[in-house]
């Protein structure tokens, strides 16, 4: 699962796809609508999600890595509600992982974790993100002249 493209970008609901990085910013598409928009960096801070692990006990997992677990457990064991407690939270987190470090994983990083899984979801982007291919640097530059 590829999801170098993927930023969430604070100050802003939801995830977005990097289209353009600039020097000042990132222009962004929303993932449901295709819509562009200028993010500067002065105003917001991104994080790519390919960049997030979650800590286990031996050491940490790849967020790509838990949602290839959520996904494959999707019918068995469904992502838990918006309104979900911590305990059925940590359940859940030790049903997808179970090795997860209970002292240094908190709720509301699960219950992200949990968000974002399901907004990706509900626009059904997986097959898009297993087939996305990596871009280059000189892609992207390319790209950039473009627009």
């Amino acid at each position: 699962m590829n999801l170098e493209r993927l930023v969430a970008v604070s100050g802003l609901p939801g995830l977005y796809r990097v289209a353009v990085n600039r020097n000042n910013g990132l222009i962004i598409e929303d993932l449901e609508t295709a819509k562009r928009r200028f993010a500067p960096s002065r105003k917001h801070q991104f994080t790519p999600l390919e960049s997030i692990s979650i800590y286990t006990d031996s050491d940490s997992k790849e967020l790509s890595k838990v949602f290839e677990s959520m996904l494959e457990q999707l019918e068995d064991n469904p992502p838990v509600g918006k309104s979900a407690s911590k305990e059925e939270l940590k359940e859940y987190f030790a049903d997808i992982l179970p090795d997860y470090d209970r002292d240094r994983v908190f709720p509301n990083d699960m219950k992200k974790v949990v968000k974002w899984f399901t907004y990706l979801n509900d626009i059904n982007i997986w097959e898009e993100l297993q087939k996305e291919p990596e871009v280059s640097e000189e892609e992207s530059t390319e790209e950039e002249t473009k627009t």
